[in-house]
């Protein structure tokens, strides 16, 4: 049966617009979106919809429903994102629908669809995930602490990419034979991917060990990389795995697991987010980056998922553009063998080097304590150099995962009850949204940002902030009473 969000949003505003004919007190309309709307019985099984997102593409989409669906209870929600998004030419649905071989524990499944204009690394299926959540919300009775979005091959790098741009709805990211550094390619990277918004979600990580794409030996390194950065993650690396789910009936019981007991904090005491978007992917649950811009006292560093800690490398000495060198580092193994300032190498042993090949990139292959002969040109003329290959290790330069084009924002909020702690880098303004759940309304709220405390005093509880973004998340479990305005710029 189809379903289109034109309907589903209709009703919601009819809805919407019921609640505000009558005259209700905050506590009366807390109590209200608290409880939620009454649910009745829905199709069942394969529930094929589509809709426009805000931009204007049309999306197709299933929902995998229980046969024993009931309204009375919630739902566990697993967003299952396919691989081969690059082959794909259009919207169009594939295949039958259902979550198939890769069915887990009894939830709704929703499968959304990509292709290569519309992949999963974009916006357009940031809004398009939001949307779908939002309309399945209005249909079905969804525990909405018990979203994941999960994914294989192209989808499991999409579940990164969500992780990174939009946390707020989703409860974990789970990345099956997907790898981040796909996100880090030319064409994808336009300098607003986020490392350190894996921070606030839990990943649990699978990845074959002779994978052809992503083999366990290249992803490896980032997975310690994400640990020591303080992600919360579970690897599970399958040593006999390609880039298939041939292992998915050892690993179900772990990947279920692993949901069920990391549910979504609603109001987390502590979150980090950053964004290059001040009008969109600006929020983390009830924190709201406003503008962008450097303040005084603001943090000259934070600990930096996008920075990759330098590796040890083998510098043989010498400084080259291609085969010509323009320096030798005094006291170095080029030095003591007798390399000068302008020789050009033209042969290494028995093999000519290429003119366009850096003279360390043609040693990389030649193990340290190797006898080596080097024929270079000097002033025109042939000096043959042999002696020990005995290069020194040093630590190279750090490296950056994703490029930067312009500029950036981060804040990093620290709750003990209510008093809350902010250390910003390159925001000059952001909002915090308080939730009675969270903070005591009857005493004073205290904000310091970068030691400096700037707001302290009570909060009113105000039924149009309530409604406001209770509209915006349809939530039952993250509803907002007032906001706090910072503007660290004054």
């Amino acid at each position: 049966m189809r379903r289109s969000y034109a309907l589903i949003g209709s009703v919601a505003v009819a809805c919407a617009s019921l609640s505000a004919a009558r005259t209700e007190t905050f506590d009366e309309a807390y109590s209200r979106l608290r409880q939620g709307r009454t649910y009745t019985a829905q199709p069942t099984g394969v529930v094929r919809m589509s809709h426009r997102t805000a931009d204007g593409v049309k999306h197709h989409f299933t929902l995998n429903v229980p046969e024993s669906y009931s309204p009375t209870r919630k739902y566990q929600v697993r967003f299952h994102l396919h691989g081969g998004v690059g082959g794909r030419q259009d919207n169009r649905p594939v295949g039958n629908g259902t979550i198939g071989a890769l069915a887990g524990d009894e939830q709704i499944y929703i499968i959304p669809y990509a292709w290569n204009a519309a992949p999963w690394w974009s916006d357009d299926q940031v809004l398009n995930l939001r949307a779908i959540l939002d309309a399945a919300k209005r249909l079905y009775n969804i525990d909405e602490n018990r979203v994941v979005v999960s994914g294989v091959s192209d989808g499991g790098t999409g579940a990164y990419y969500i992780a990174m741009r939009d946390t707020t709805p989703y409860a974990s990211f789970l990345p099956l034979n997907g790898y981040w550094m796909v996100l880090a390619s030319g064409d994808i990277d336009t300098g607003n991917v986020f490392a350190n918004n894996l921070r606030n979600k839990p990943l649990f990580i699978v990845n074959g060990g002779v994978d052809r794409l992503y083999p366990t030996r290249i992803v490896d390194p980032f997975i310690e990389h994400y640990r020591k950065g303080g992600v919360t993650l579970e690897y599970h690396p399958q040593p006999e795995a390609g880039h298939n789910t041939q292992w998915w009936p050892t690993v179900k019981e772990s990947f279920e697991t692993f949901v069920r007991t990391h549910p979504r904090q609603p109001l987390p005491d502590a979150l980090t987010w950053e964004t290059a978007d001040t009008a969109a992917h600006n929020r983390a649950h009830w924190l709201v980056i406003d503008r962008l811009g450097s303040v005084k006292d603001e943090a000259k560093a934070l600990p930096d998922l996008n920075e990759l800690a330098p590796e040890p490398v083998l510098d043989f000495g010498v400084r080259s553009i291609g085969t010509r060198i323009n320096r030798v580092v005094p006291g170095s193994n080029a030095e003591r063998l007798g390399l000068k300032s302008g020789d050009v190498l033209v042969r290494l042993n028995d093999e000519s080097v290429s003119g366009g090949t850096d003279v360390q990139e043609a040693l990389d292959d030649v193990k340290a304590g190797a006898r080596i002969t080097l024929l270079v040109a000097r002033n025109n003329l042939p000096v043959e150099i042999s002696g020990a290959y005995e290069p020194k290790l040093v630590m190279g330069p750090p490296r950056t995962v994703f490029s930067r084009s312009g500029p950036t924002g981060r804040v990093d909020l620290m709750r003990a009850g209510n008093i809350v702690r902010a250390t910003t880098r390159g925001v000059a303004a952001f909002t915090l949204l308080l939730s009675p759940d969270q903070f005591d309304f009857s005493k004073p709220v205290k904000v310091v940002a970068n030691g400096h405390t700037v707001f302290d005093g009570r909060v009113h509880k105000d039924i149009g902030t309530l409604k406001k973004w209770a509209d915006i998340d349809n939530d039952r479990t993250m509803l907002f009473g007032a906001e706090i305005h910072v503007d660290l710029s004054r």
